[in-house]
């Protein structure tokens, strides 16, 4: 319908679909938190988490797709994007940007106020990713540090007091996400070094970064472990922990370096997949 349009063209340009990646470990980290704190279920409270995601999110990508227009008007992989197409102008890019942003903020108001005064902090970190490809290779881990702060800032949500487990939860997400972010780096490699713009597979070649990438699985994987030795988790997680670590797997025998084609297959798909079930195997352990 010609009245959904205006917004399907901003769900296209902020990857919507992705929200997949962090949102479940928020989930997990609210969940922690009821949990932990021996607190009642609150509605109203998961809905504010889940409406803080959908605005930082938005705010990051949004800014990441404003800022990139030039880059991405050169790249051919890229250059069919809703800001360099003409389908959203700059101007209503920024927009976007600032009216989730200041959503963001003000959602976090009526959480806590530990989370109200960390939100800007928050906001700097998820922004301040899409420009450091211009600077440094380790752009991936600054990725990865964005979207771990879900599961923490769910945590804090809940109880207003930081705790060892949604840490361990946090270093999950950054490890499995800034591995997964270099699998998705591969595709720009070439355009990378064209255009002096840093990322792990344009420093150090396709083979090597997958190799780095694989490292961080690794530990992303025992850091699964050690949640749930820290948790004291039952069967029920370790089930989803054999299943995620299984797609962890999955992903770096089906991407080679000489062959790109699953590389959306690896990034979206699987990652989306795994995130998905780890949470749910894992909420349902917690209770």
């Amino acid at each position: 319908m010609k009245l959904f349009r205006p917004i399907r063209k901003y769900f296209s340009l902020v990857k919507f679909s992705h929200t997949v990646f962090a949102m479940p470990f928020a989930l997990i980290g609210f969940s922690l938190g009821i949990s932990d704190g021996d607190l009642r279920f609150s509605l109203k409270l998961l809905l504010l988490i889940i409406l803080c995601m959908v605005f930082a999110r938005n705010s990051a990508m949004g800014f990441n797709r404003l800022v990139d227009r030039k880059f991405d008007e050169k790249n051919p992989r890229t250059k069919n994007r809703e800001i360099p197409s003409g389908i959203i102008s700059p101007g209503a890019a920024t927009l976007f940007i600032i009216i989730n942003a200041a959503l963001f903020i003000a959602t976090t108001y009526f959480i806590n106020r530990l989370v109200f005064w960390l939100s800007p902090v928050a906001l700097l970190v998820i922004l301040g990713y899409s420009l450091t490809k211009r600077i440094t290779a380790l752009c991936h881990l600054i990725l990865g540090l964005g979207l771990s702060l879900a599961p923490i800032g769910a945590y804090l949500s809940v109880t207003g007091s930081f705790n060892l487990l949604p840490v361990i939860y946090s270093f999950i997400v950054f490890t499995w996400s800034g591995g997964f972010d270099i699998i998705y780096a591969l595709q720009d490699d070439d355009f990378d070094r064209s255009a002096n713009l840093y990322s792990i597979p344009s420093l150090i070649g396709r083979k090597n970064a997958l190799i780095v990438s694989s490292i961080l699985h690794s530990v992303t994987f025992m850091l699964v472990i050690t949640a749930g030795i820290t948790g004291g988790s039952g069967y029920i997680f370790w089930a989803g922990a054999l299943i995620f670590s299984i797609l962890l797997l999955y992903q770096h025998l089906i991407v080679k370096y000489d062959d790109l084609s699953k590389v959306n297959l690896a990034f979206g798909t699987t990652n989306g997949i795994a995130s998905i079930i780890f949470a749910l195997f894992v909420i349902i352990d917690l209770f």
